[in-house]
């Protein structure tokens, strides 16, 4: 399951223009307890495949703690789920499910278009737990003192690579430290075994297209929008990632994965590129693609955009939200904070479906500092760790988030297929941008 395609969007996508209907009355604080709360209610949990399935483990542990809860977890699937909660929101929170999985572009475009379409956690109890997430968790789930969201997947930037191929051409990945030295390291590791460094959907076929575009930006403490809400698009941060991209294209680095996802599954199979510049759930991937190349993967944080400069991001997140017309949101918060607050239903999840735990305390488990066999004996816990404990910067993809990611595709096919030189092609992007939603390009 391509876990990223909720990266992939639909009704918020057709114009922005969806209408903030949602109320939403006050709520009371769960009354803790060692044995249950005064939480009560039926509520249902809308999710997808894996998390929905170790959710739903978590049931009878969950009602036995807090008997008056009936949950019914739902696997509405990605991306059906995602026009599921448009829909509803925009229908004032019909139909809804009680407690939502929500990736992190869309959280602030919900919070923006239905400003009490998600309940305040805040009144539930939710600020007690603001120190236990990774850097930069809490300030994406939170906005003007309300939080509407509780975190539960950080995925960090990673870099899989094929250690076997390297040692081949006589590279030594470890020692790369820059984007400009892979470039070299890309050139000679294909004159020795002819295998392109990565790969890219350079048509963008797929939204994912623009995934190592993205990770350089951030890379650089970056993004398509300040917090402000300004464009930073064309920013020398953008220019600079894109032109890296450039760079690899314009050197026969980069294969083309045209069909996307699938595309991008058959290369591994076919051993047909280097590397995989995909966050921390991608490990499982290719556990899963080629079992039988055991011991000839490795992973590391990626290389910096600049010396000395970051090799951690935490590229993307999803979390879980209580919905504002929710009848019982005593009970659903009670469920989302069991689920997200308790380390060892978080390291049950992870040994389950590899879900990275947002929740730091987690990584106290030994689960996470296991040498793989598949990585040739690495702890790629202790590698994604440490990036979480690195400072994050916090991500503000905005309600304008689709509009943005279609010109950055459209100005990465144009680079990628025409040539095109990147700050013409960013700067063009931006000033779409801006005539499209009426935000102020920062220059």
């Amino acid at each position: 399951m391509d876990r990223r395609r909720f990266l992939q969007l639909s009704a918020l996508a057709a114009g922005g223009t969806l209408l903030s209907a949602c109320g939403g009355g006050g709520a009371q604080p769960v009354k803790a307890g060692p044995t249950g709360t005064a939480a009560t209610g039926e509520i249902t949990v809308w999710s997808w495949q894996g998390p929905a399935a170790m959710m739903k483990e978590l049931v009878p542990a969950f009602t036995k703690e807090f008997p008056g809860v009936k949950v019914d977890v739902q696997d509405i699937g990605n991306p059906a789920i995602w026009d599921k909660i448009t829909t509803g929101l925009a229908a004032g929170g019909q139909g809804l499910g009680d407690v939502l999985h929500i990736g992190v572009d869309y959280l602030p475009a919900y919070i923006e278009k239905f400003p009490d379409g998600l309940a305040d956690l805040v009144p539930l109890g939710a600020d007690k737990h603001k120190a236990s997430f990774a850097q930069g968790m809490w300030e994406t789930v939170s906005r003007d003192g309300k939080v509407y969201a509780l975190p539960w997947e950080a995925n960090s930037a990673g870099f899989y690579y094929r250690a076997d191929l390297f040692e081949k051409a006589g590279v030594d990945v470890e020692a790369v430290q820059t984007w400009d030295e892979m470039i070299e390291a890309g050139i000679k590791l294909k004159e020795k075994t002819g295998v392109q460094l990565l790969g890219i959907d350079k048509a963008a076929t797929q939204a994912d297209s623009a995934n190592l575009f993205q990770a350089l930006m951030q890379l650089q403490d970056a993004f398509y929008f300040d917090m402000q809400g300004n464009i930073t698009l064309d920013s020398p941060a953008g220019v600079t990632a894109l032109t890296i991209i450039k760079k690899l294209n314009d050197a026969g680095l980069v294969a083309d994965y045209g069909g996307g996802w699938e595309a991008m599954i058959g290369s591994i199979k076919k051993g047909g590129v280097a590397v995989q510049p995909m966050p921390t759930w991608f490990g499982g991937i290719i556990e899963e693609t080629v079992p039988a190349e055991k011991g000839k993967w490795k992973v590391r944080l990626p290389p910096a955009v600049t010396q000395g400069g970051k090799t951690s991001a935490v590229v993307n997140s999803t979390h879980l939200a209580v919905t504002g017309t929710s009848k019982h949101r005593e009970a659903a918060f009670a469920f989302a904070e069991f689920v997200l607050t308790r380390p060892e239903n978080q390291v049950a999840i992870y040994k389950g479906k590899g879900i990275a735990p947002a929740l730091m305390s987690a990584y106290e488990d030994p689960a996470f500092h296991q040498a793989s066999p598949f990585f040739s004996g690495q702890k790629k816990g202790e590698i994604f760790l440490d990036s979480l404990k690195q400072p994050s910067y916090v991500t503000n993809y905005s309600a304008d988030y689709p509009r943005a990611l279609k010109a950055v595709t459209d100005a990465q096919t144009k680079v990628l297929l025409k040539g095109a030189d990147p700050a013409a092609v960013l700067k063009e992007a931006a000033d779409l941008i801006a005539g499209q939603t009426g935000r102020k390009v920062l220059r």
